[in-house]
């Protein structure tokens, strides 16, 4: 199974888990370093959707749900 995990890396390259990982056996893992400095990837596409949700369209589209 492939989970994923949120971690932090220090300088000298300590890797530490934000969250407890319950394991049976050692299993291998892969590491992604992330540049701080970049936005999360779910606020690079906040726009984009932003452009398709904000449509005439989707609000007629939704109105049945909305509340009166």
């Amino acid at each position: 199974m492939i989970r994923t995990v949120r971690a932090v890396v220090d300088a000298e390259g300590n890797v530490r888990l934000l969250e407890p990982v319950e394991i049976a056996v050692t299993c291998r893992a892969l590491v992604t370093i992330l540049d701080d400095e970049e936005p999360e990837p779910a606020l690079l596409s906040e726009e984009a959707l932003a452009r398709d949700w904000l449509r005439p369209e989707e609000d007629e589209a939704w109105a049945h749900l909305q509340q009166d």
